[in-house]
């Protein structure tokens, strides 16, 4: 397993010095793409979702204000719980990272037969069956 964490880790450029060769880090970028399909966000899912730390969620969270990608706002539920929404400028570039990742994986299935594109998918999906069912520290999400 580690072998081929390995192989599909430098295959996909995860370890790069940035993310599909941009300025954030795999960990930023997973946080744009949580934060993308909704209006607002609770803090607190996102730390769920992605099982991250809270102190490194709010250095990142801080940045991205700061770069004007996202803006904070508290809830009036509770003065203590906050909010996260993307700007124009942040839903803009989650779609740049959206069209980067298409590309790679473009390249990366591009000369396959539909047969091997179906088995890939197949054993991909049996992966994740295979380590959910034995799976309890950590939530996955397909």
């Amino acid at each position: 397993m580690r072998v081929f964490n390995r192989y599909y880790t430098n295959l996909i450029g995860l370890l790069d010095q940035g993310y599909l060769e941009t300025p954030y880090t795999l960990t930023e970028a997973r946080i744009l793409f949580e934060i993308s399909p909704r209006d607002k966000m609770d803090i607190s899912e996102i730390i769920d979702a992605l099982l991250i730390d809270k102190g490194y969620l709010s250095r990142v969270l801080k940045k991205f204000e700061e770069s004007g990608l996202v803006t904070k706002s508290k809830t009036g539920k509770d003065a203590r719980t906050s909010q996260i929404s993307l700007t124009k400028r942040g839903r803009d570039e989650v779609g740049m990272l959206n069209a980067l990742a298409d590309k790679k994986l473009e390249s990366l299935l591009k000369g396959l037969s539909c047969t091997d594109m179906e088995q890939l998918a197949h054993h991909m999906n049996s992966i994740i069956k295979i380590l959910n069912k034995n799976s309890t520290s950590k939530k996955t999400k397909p």
